[in-house]
């Protein structure tokens, strides 16, 4: 809408329409969405105690790990209390800012959990190709300093998209097809130009998603051959098996956010709308949800852990009875 200085005045609110012709179902997608964000919360908060009270696990892979899972859990909660609303009780508005801001979030959070997957990419580097200087190289300090480092790429990178959609005119409608406020979604909603915000958002996309994974597979190019460079079959199984639950979350992570990127900006008129938005829901939820039990699975360490914690447990209500 025009205002009288022919300045266009922002809406007071979007109106999220959750999953475009599955609206009679939401009850019933909403059953796996919630069931996966319980496991979410569960795995990563047992994730990240286990991490800060087990000395055994004071380890740089652990603690990127429990950054990854502190960076999940703030990730899904960002939108996922939003959804299961839209869901269960049909409360589809939300106000402008408020819209602006979730939106700085779910990209704020996507670019920093990149950058800790690089991260521990890096550290996975070093422990197979520098295992004698592993605990010199990757000390506490160096990995704060890394992990201040991604947060704040992520964060910067970020705070440009509120205000250029902010300077936005939407004078037609006001209803997102989405469950979440995502960038591409709201400014396609706006009856001016978005070449600016397009451009800016491929070179967001360049400086965190193509520069990690340049950075993940030259890590573990180097790493696939020192392992082939040792000499025992066993050594280079045991070498490359510390590798796999890292390998995973690189799969689970990536596989879904470069179909919804592409999705996005090429795929619009081909690919349904609906199974779309799915897939642009488990790229923020199946990672905190897979996660956990992907490392909890595949990691010895965390799984003595996780034992031993039970068994304690287990051993004191015996004393207690």
């Amino acid at each position: 809408m025009l205002a009288s200085n022919n300045s266009y005045v922002p809406p007071k609110s979007f109106i999220l329409n959750g999953i475009p012709g599955l609206e009679r179902v939401h009850a019933w997608i909403s059953i796996p969405f919630c069931i996966m964000y319980i496991i979410s919360l569960v795995g990563n908060l047992g994730l990240v105690y286990f991490i800060h009270h087990e000395e055994s696990l004071h380890h740089p892979m652990y603690f990127f790990l429990a950054m990854l899972s502190l960076i999940d859990l703030f990730t899904c909660t960002t939108t996922l209390p939003n959804t299961l609303c839209i869901f269960w009780f049909n409360l589809k508005e939300v106000n402008f800012n408020a819209c602006l801001v979730q939106m700085f979030f779910v990209h704020g959070f996507t670019g920093v959990e990149s950058g800790v997957l690089m991260l521990m990419a890096l550290d996975r580097y070093v422990a197979i190709c520098y295992p004698l200087r592993y605990a010199t190289i990757l000390t506490n300090p160096i990995i704060a300093r890394a992990g201040l480092a991604v947060f704040l790429r992520g964060v910067l990178l970020m705070i440009p998209f509120p205000f250029l959609v902010k300077r936005l005119p939407f004078c037609q409608s006001n209803i997102i097809s989405h469950t979440y406020c995502d960038h591409m979604s709201v400014v396609k909603l706006s009856c001016a130009s978005i070449q600016v915000n397009v451009i800016y958002g491929l070179m967001v996309a360049l400086l965190i998603g193509v520069f990690d994974i340049c950075c993940i597979s030259m890590s573990y190019t180097m790493i696939l051959r020192a392992v082939v460079s040792l000499s025992s079959a066993d050594a280079q199984l045991k070498a490359f098996s510390t590798c796999t639950a890292h390998i995973s979350a690189i799969i689970i992570t990536y596989v879904p956010a470069f179909f919804t990127f592409f999705t996005h900006r090429f795929g619009g008129h081909t690919i349904p709308p609906s199974l779309h938005i799915i897939v642009a829901n488990l790229y923020l939820l199946l990672p905190p949800t897979l996660n956990p039990i992907v490392y909890g699975v595949k990691t010895k360490q965390i799984r003595e852990s996780i034992i031993k914690f039970f068994q304690g447990e287990k051993g004191a209500d015996i004393q207690d009875n």
